[in-house]
């Protein structure tokens, strides 16, 4: 205890203090002190608002740290670490891993990127997916055009408020309702519900499929424990760390479900915090794809990053799919494969397109034929008899890839991927 307040001391809490308007009421615990007691809560596994309280109230080396000042209340706590003052904390702590480097604890060599599911406290059966709102959306907006003939939300609003003047409404027993007043509430019930499938596509984004109800940035997702066993999806955030010299030097909480579209956003966060790059990057086979690739290197970062089919390639079943590009040999020269069956497999076109800056190729191999051939069956997916066999390979991807794999099977991406695993 004595320790993380010497620690703490060393801070500097202006952002924090410029957080609390001088205008606005006066807090009852100094916000300084209110973050002393919350790291050290954690330190000793106390979370909840309620119990920090109790500790404040009855421990003493909490009262020591409290010094003279009053004891905060469990709504104190709680409005501290979720209100106004959240990315001034979040700032704390990057001054602390900015201090750890100044005493060379840690430098920016290498950093080590992984990921966790962590569950929400989302209710487990909240869920709202993006095909079936989606699916509804449709059915709401094709009955409002076979009705009135919109199809706009703006137009049916219109309509109905228009509509609305002529009708004498009646509610109650022994009252007949006009066709009229059925067909406007009918009308008025679809608008209801077009907005509710427009709020709650708008709420997922672009990014997810789905949300929790109870928890609108959770994401159902796969867990590791599974406290039914059947795979279910349960809310929850995807929670990616960053690692150097065993200290934590960055995290944050992502409502993606991959890996591989949180490394450029986690990375760019930490570049802004920290104010300078990491010069290497490693991380497993969830973050490989050409954009994190061609991140990488338009930053000027070496990446070890583990390619997906690495521990594919040793398997026996990976070296009898005869039908995989791996499987096949490439000549340079002439630029085409050749199957385990001899037959060639040329280049078809090939176009190539500008992506982050860089010029990105693609192209399109196909077999002079496949007729006759006794392992069609299974090398070609196509259906049809006589179609041939095709190929559509990234260049650029698989020229990254066979980079990254040169580097890390060298005894520098050895040493790293034993540190990584450490």
């Amino acid at each position: 205890m004595r320790l993380v307040s010497a620690v703490l001391e060393e801070l500097n809490y202006r952002e924090l203090y410029r957080a609390y308007s001088p205008r606005g009421r006066k807090s009852a615990v100094d916000p300084q002190v209110l973050f002393a007691v919350l790291v050290y809560g954690y330190l000793c596994g106390i979370y909840s608002s309620r119990k920090l309280e109790e500790a404040c109230r009855y421990r003493v080396d909490f009262l020591w740290l409290l010094g003279d000042g009053k004891v905060p209340d469990h709504s104190t706590l709680a409005r501290f670490r979720t209100g106004r003052c959240r990315d001034a904390l979040e700032g704390l702590f990057y001054q602390l891993v900015g201090k750890l480097e100044a005493m060379g604890e840690t430098d920016h060599q290498t950093v080590f990127v992984d990921g966790t599911k962590l569950e929400s406290r989302a209710g487990r059966y909240t869920f709202v997916w993006r095909k079936s709102a989606e699916k509804q959306l449709a059915k709401v907006k094709e009955q409002v055009r076979q009705q009135t003939g919109l199809t706009g939300l703006v137009a049916l609003a219109s309509y109905l408020e228009e509509a609305v003047q002529g009708i004498q409404f009646v509610h109650g027993k022994g009252k007949r309702k006009s066709p009229e007043q059925k067909d406007w509430e009918r009308l008025h019930g679809l608008l209801e519900r077009w907005q509710e499938y427009e709020m709650q596509l708008s709420t997922m984004g672009e990014g997810r499929n789905s949300y929790a109800k109870t928890d609108t940035d959770a994401t159902f997702m796969r867990m590791k424990e599974d406290h039914m066993r059947n795979g279910q999806l349960k809310p929850g955030y995807n929670v990616q760390i960053a690692v150097n010299s065993e200290y934590i030097t960055g995290i944050e909480a992502f409502s993606d479900r991959s890996d591989v579209r949180t490394l450029r956003p986690f990375m760019r966060r930490m570049e802004r915090f920290h104010g300078v790059r990491y010069e290497e990057v490693a991380a497993d086979a969830g973050y490989e794809s050409l954009d994190n690739y061609l991140y990488l290197e338009s930053n000027g970062q070496t990446c070890f990053i583990k390619p997906a089919n690495y521990d594919q390639k040793k398997s026996r079943k990976f070296a009898k799919q005869i039908g995989r590009v791996e499987n096949m040999t490439y000549d340079p020269q002439e630029d085409c494969f050749t199957c385990t069956q001899g037959r060639k497999l040329s280049l078809r076109r090939e176009c190539t397109e500008q992506k982050d800056g860089q010029l990105v190729s693609t192209a399109w191999y196909r077999c002079e034929s496949c007729a006759g051939c006794p392992c069609r069956s299974q090398c070609c997916r196509a259906k049809a008899p006589q179609q041939p066999k095709e190929l559509r390979l990234q260049k650029t991807f698989w020229e990254k890839r066979e980079q990254t794999n040169l580097r890390i099977t060298s005894a520098r991406g050895i040493h790293l991927r034993l540190c990584r695993s450490i």
